[in-house]
C-alpha cells in the first residue's frame, strides 16, 4: 500500500522539482491537444500541419521548462538588458527589417528570422514591473510619465510596421502593470477620456486596411462579399453549431471552405461549429482555470516585482483569449490576434509558454520560501 501511495505522489513531486505547476501544466496540455484536434479538422485532415504544430508545441513546452527553472531574481537582474535590447531591435525593423504580406515586422540575422514584437510582449511587463519594484506603489505623476514612455515607445514602433493588434496587446500589458501599481481612479478616468479624445488622431494615422476593418466591424453587411465576408462567415459557423455542435470534422462552413483563415485567426469558429455551446463553455472553463491560477500565483508572490509581473502575464493571456473570441464573434474589430494554444503558428505559442514559465518560476519561489 505504501509503494502505491509513493507512486501516486511521484509525478507531482517530479513536476515540483523542476518548478512546474501541475494545475497550469495540465490545463496547458489539454488545450494543446484540443488545438491539434481542431487543426486537423480545420485543415481538412492535413497531417503535415498537425505535425508541425505538435513539434512547435513540444519545443514551446521545453522553453517553458527552461524558463521555469530560472529564479525570479535572475529575471529581475536581466530585465533592463532584455527590454532595451528588444527596443533597439524594434527601432531597427523599419530600417533594415524584412517585409512579408505587406508589413515590415521581421529581422533576419541569417540563421533565424523573427519578430522582435513577440519578445516585447514579455519584455514590456517585465520592465514596467522592474521600474515599480523599488518605488512606492501608488506612483506619482513623474513616475507615471516615465512608465508611460516605456510603454508607448515600443508600441509606436510596432504600430508603424504596421501591426495595430500587437501594438495594442503590448500597450495593454504595460498599462496593466501601471494600473496594478495602484494609480488613482481619477487618473484612470482622465486617461480613458484622453484616449477617447485621441481616437480621431489614431484614425488619421491608421492604414486604409485598418480603417476598413473598423468600418466592417460596425457594419459587416455593407460589403458581404468583400471586407465583411470573414466576420459574416464566422458568425454563421458559430450559430450553426447550436448547443451540441455538428461533430468533429462535420462543420459545413469549415469542410466546404466557406470560413477563411480557419486554422489561424478564425479557428475558434471551427471549434464552435463542431462542438457547439457546450464545447465552447468547456473551452472557456479551461481558459478561466488558467487565468484564475495565474492570479492566485500573483497574489501569493513574495515581492512587488513578482506580483506585478505575474498579474500582467496573466492579463496578457486573458487579452489574447478575449480579443480573439470577441473578434470572431463580431464583438470586436478583426486585428489578427490568435487563440492561445489553439491557433496554428509558433511565435505566439512560444511567447505564451515563456509567460507560463515565468509564472511557474514565481510560484516555485513561493513554495521554497514557505518551507
Amino acid at each position: 500500500m505504501d509503494l502505491g501511495h509513493r507512486d501516486h505522489r511521484l509525478l507531482p513531486s517530479l513536476l515540483r522539482h523542476i518548478n512546474l505547476d501541475p494545475v497550469l501544466l495540465g490545463a496547458i496540455l489539454i488545450l494543446g491537444v484540443i488545438g491539434l484536434a481542431v487543426l486537423y479538422s480545420a485543415s481538412g485532415g492535413n497531417v503535415d500541419i498537425v505535425t508541425r504544430q505538435a513539434i512547435r508545441l513540444v519545443l514551446a513546452l521545453l522553453v517553458m521548462v527552461v524558463v521555469a527553472m530560472a529564479p525570479p531574481q535572475l529575471l529581475y537582474q536581466w530585465t533592463p538588458a532584455i527590454y532595451f535590447s528588444v527596443f533597439a531591435m524594434l527601432v531597427l525593423v523599419p530600417l533594415t527589417g524584412s517585409t512579408g504580406k505587406g508589413a515590415q515586422r521581421w529581422l533576419d540575422i541569417g540563421i533565424v528570422r523573427f519578430q522582435p514584437a513577440e519578445i516585447m510582449k514579455i519584455a514590456m511587463p517585465m520592465m514596467i514591473a522592474f521600474y515599480f519594484a523599488e518605488r512606492r506603489l501608488r506612483p506619482r505623476l513623474r513616475e507615471l510619465t516615465v512608465a508611460l514612455a516605456l510603454v508607448l515607445g515600443p508600441a509606436f514602433f510596432i504600430f508603424i510596421q504596421p501591426d495595430l493588434g500587437t501594438a495594442l496587446l503590448i500597450a495593454t500589458a504595460g498599462l496593466t502593470v501601471i494600473f496594478l501599481a495602484g494609480i488613482r481612479w481619477r487618473t484612470v478616468i482622465l486617461t480613458a477620456l484622453g484616449s477617447v479624445a485621441a481616437l480621431p488622431l489614431l484614425w488619421h494615422f491608421m492604414h486604409d486596411y485598418q480603417r476598413r476593418r473598423v468600418e466592417t466591424f460596425l457594419d459587416p453587411e455593407s460589403d458581404p462579399l468583400g471586407a465583411g465576408y470573414h466576420i459574416i462567415q464566422s458568425k454563421i459557423a458559430l450559430g450553426s453549431g447550436g448547443i451540441y455542435g455538428r461533430g468533429w470534422q462535420n462543420g459545413s462552413q469549415t469542410q466546404l471552405d466557406f470560413l477563411p483563415e480557419q486554422t489561424t485567426d478564425f479557428v475558434f469558429s471551427v471549434f464552435g461549429e463542431e462542438f457547439g455551446l457546450l464545447g465552447v463553455l468547456l473551452l472557456f472553463a479551461l481558459y478561466l482555470l488558467i487565468v484564475l491560477r495565474g492570479f492566485l500565483i500573483a497574489w501569493r508572490a513574495q515581492d512587488t516585482y513578482a506580483r506585478l509581473l505575474a498579474a500582467s502575464i496573466t492579463m496578457i493571456f486573458f487579452t489574447y483569449f478575449f480579443v480573439n473570441v470577441g473578434m470572431v464573434s463580431g464583438l470586436l474589430p478583426v486585428v489578427g490576434v490568435p487563440l492561445p494554444l489553439i491557433s496554428y503558428g509558433g511565435s505566439s505559442m512560444v511567447t505564451i509558454m515563456v509567460g507560463f514559465g515565468i509564472l511557474m518560476s514565481i510560484n516555485s519561489e513561493k513554495r521554497l520560501l514557505s518551507k
